[in-house]
Formats: structure tokens, sequence, C-alpha cells
């Protein structure tokens, strides 16, 4: 009967729009869930008739399923450095249980913390995934937990000390010779460096140079008499000396040894070799002029550094924009320890959910393409920020008001028939 057929359609309208007004009350409750993406609800009609029959009425209509929209949410700048967004497609992965089920998951949340064994976990514990650093400093292609190591970063003994410097072309030439007792009246220009020893002890080694007329000038490097084998307590012992030769135009012609280069700190390991580098000499292949000169103006070092470094513990966690994850060390050392891995589906919208801000791969999402950051469509990393939901609460409303409309016109459509039923009823009496 017609009337029926109305009374069903006007239910099926009841149902199709009750769990629209779910899915609009899922998306206003998570609209402050981080990574959150909008869902929308899919409607289709229903047929009570054969398919390309004219003249069909329809049943009704029912709500096929709710879309998941994966438009890119604002980010929001937090300022810890383990939060982390992407900015453009992509998920990040993150391994372990979830209600039981094992496996790699995907999220947009990028709210991550530092474990006690040194792992980055989510809220959830789940580790984040991504590709281990090989000894080299490349990354291998095997995915895995990233981990830092919570143990002291070994120290590194300095074996180049490097400095930028003029000295001056109007400098006198001493009238003693250079004396490592009395350095500062046998020289004309001194600097002091630290040098860190293989148990990562620091020493203060002064380099003195002396002019010897016509572009010629000594060096003499030398240490405390109390922190070298054989050395004697208040008195300097001479690790390492040389030759730098200028053109008349300044620049470095050439840089000769002409003793040691090697230092026995005591407790430590001896013959620790030390190379200093005044620039690129001419007679090397280079300007002569990257770094130490010989020009008519005042003595003076425009910088210098040294390649070792005391032992240090983890004090942070850096990451960049192309997902590499580096520990920060009180010694002021910043080692790679791994690069986040970031996947890529040629379906965002057949992922499955998984709940706690996370997805699963389905066969209608396809399997995820793995790589980094940056490369093959996949987004940028921004560290130090969170993508919030994408859910727009004033389109919500309005697609509130827009279902319970429906809803009402639905209810209004059974009550109508009801009155029409009831008038059938009535016709005998």
């Amino acid at each position: 009967m017609p009337l029926n057929s109305a009374m069903n359609a006007g239910v099926s309208g009841l149902q199709a729009e009750g769990q629209a007004l779910g899915v609009v009350g899922d998306n206003v409750s998570n609209s402050n869930t981080v990574g959150f993406k909008e869902s929308r609800a899919l409607f289709e009609d229903v047929l009570g008739s054969a398919v390309g029959e004219r003249g069909t009425v329809g049943s009704g209509v029912h709500m096929t399923r709710a879309q998941q929209l994966f438009a890119q949410g604002s980010l929001l700048n937090t300022g810890q450095p383990t939060d982390l967004a992407i900015s453009g497609d992509g998920f990040f992965v993150v391994r372990g249980a979830v209600n039981g089920v094992k496996g790699d998951f995907y999220t947009r949340a990028g709210q991550t913390n530092l474990a006690k064994d040194g792992s980055l976990v989510n809220p959830g514990g789940l580790a984040l995934v991504g590709y281990k650093v090989n000894s080299n400093g490349t990354f291998g292609p095997a995915l895995a937990p990233v981990q830092l190591t919570t143990a002291a970063l070994p120290p590194k003994p300095t074996s180049m000390l490097k400095l930028t410097a003029n000295v001056d072309a109007n400098a006198p030439t001493p009238t003693l010779p250079f004396d490592p007792l009395n350095p500062a009246a046998t020289s004309n220009f001194s600097t002091s460096m630290s040098v860190y020893d293989s148990l990562g002890g620091a020493h203060a080694v002064s380099v003195y140079m002396v002019n010897n007329g016509s572009g010629s000038w000594d060096y003499h490097a030398l240490a405390n008499g109390a922190e070298v084998v054989g050395g004697a307590p208040g008195q300097s012992v001479e690790i390492a000396s040389g030759q730098l030769a200028f053109t008349p135009g300044g620049a470095l012609q050439s840089a000769t040894v002409t003793t040691g280069g090697t230092a026995d700190f005591v407790g430590a390991q001896p013959g620790q070799a030390l190379a200093f580098n005044f620039g690129t000499p001419i007679a090397s292949g280079g300007t002569g002029l990257d770094g130490t000169t010989q020009f008519a103006s005042p003595s003076s070092v425009s910088s210098q550094s040294q390649d070792g470094y005391a032992s240090g513990s983890l004090s942070g966690v850096a990451i960049d924009s192309s997902g590499i994850v580096s520990g920060v060390y009180t010694n002021g050392q910043k080692v790679a320890v791994a690069q986040l891995a970031v996947a890529k589906f040629v379906s965002n919208d057949g992922l499955g959910r998984a709940g706690n801000n996370l997805w699963v791969a389905t066969r209608d999402s396809g399997d995820g393409a793995l790589g980094t950051a940056g490369s093959g469509g996949r987004g940028a990393i921004v560290a130090g920020a969170l993508e919030q939901s994408n859910v727009d609460i004033a389109q919500q409303f309005v697609d509130l008001i827009g279902h319970q409309r429906s809803f009402q016109a639905c209810s209004k459509t059974i009550t109508t028939v009801d009155e029409m039923m009831q008038d059938l009823v009535n016709l005998k009496r």
C-alpha cells in the first residue's frame, strides 16, 4: 500500500538523519582533538522496485557511510621540541599495541615525549618509527622505533685546531729568541685554545706567533707542564712548532711543521696527534686568504675552533623539517640517531579509524608508501607545533540545523500518513 511505503520512507529518514546527527556530534566533540579529521554523512536513495523501471517511487533514504575529509588543519606553535606536525600530505608511523592489536598505525597527531628508555612515544605509549642512522651518517632502509641513547656521550679527543687571524706586517722582530719559559717577552702575539684529551679533559694550549721578518713567522704551541707527561708544574712545554710564510700581498704562501705535533697528557692516551690549520696556503692550491693573513693592521684573531669535546649527558631532542631526530647533549654536541618515516596513501579516504587518533591501512586505502618528509609528495615536518582539528564549528552548527529540520520533516511525514490511515479506518463509520 502506498501509505505504508510513505511511512517506511519517513522512518528511513528518521534513521538516516539520526545517524547523521551522530556524525556531526562526533565532529563537534573532537573540535579540539589534535590531528582529528572531520567526517560528513553520505546519503543514498532507496528504490522500492526494479532498477531502471520508469515512474519508480523511492522508498526512502539510508546513510551509506561517514566520509572523512583529510583537509589540512591549522598549525599551532607550542614551543615543545617533541611536538610534531606534518604540513602537507602524509602520516607519522607509530608501532605498538592498541586494544590487543599489535602492528604499525598511522597518525597526524604528533604529541610525543621522551620515554625513560630514550624512545619517542605518543600519549598511548606507541613508539615513533624511523630510519636508523648508520656509522657513516647515512640512514638505513629498515624501519625501527626511534630511540636516543641515555648513556653519556663519549668524549672526542682534539685532533685539529683551526685559527683564523691576522698578524701585523709592521710588528718588530723580537731581539731574543723564543723562550718557552718566557714566551710573552719573546713573541709578538698569542692566543689560547682548549684541547680535549681521550678522557674528555680540557687543556689550555697557547699559540705564540714570532715575526722573523720578510714575511716569515714562527708559531709555537705550548701546554701547561703540570698536565703533560714529563713536564714541570708552573712551566710551559712546547708540543708543536712550525713556520708560516706570507706573500708580499699578505696571503699565506705555505705552512710547515718544524717539530712536535703530538701531546702526552697525564692519564690520557699517549701520543695524541694535534694538527694546526692556519688556512689553505697558496702552495696547497688555496688562495692563502681564507685563514691567517699578514696585513699592516694590528694582530687579532677572527675565529678559532677545534674538533674535540668532553663527554656529555642527553639534555634534549632536536627534530628538523626533514624529520632527522638528534640528541642534544650538555657538551653542546648534537648527534643524529634516526630520520622519521612518513607514510603516504593512494586513498586517504580508504583508511580505517582505529581510535586514539590512529588509522590503519585497509584494502581500500592500499599499503602505505614509506619515505622521508618532503619527498615524493609527502609534507614537511614542523617541530614545536601541532596540527589542530580541521572541524569548522560554524559549519557543523549549520549542518546540525539542516539535519534537525530534515528529521522534523520526516517525522511530519509519519504523522501525516498516520492521520490519513486513521481517515481510512473511519470510512466504515
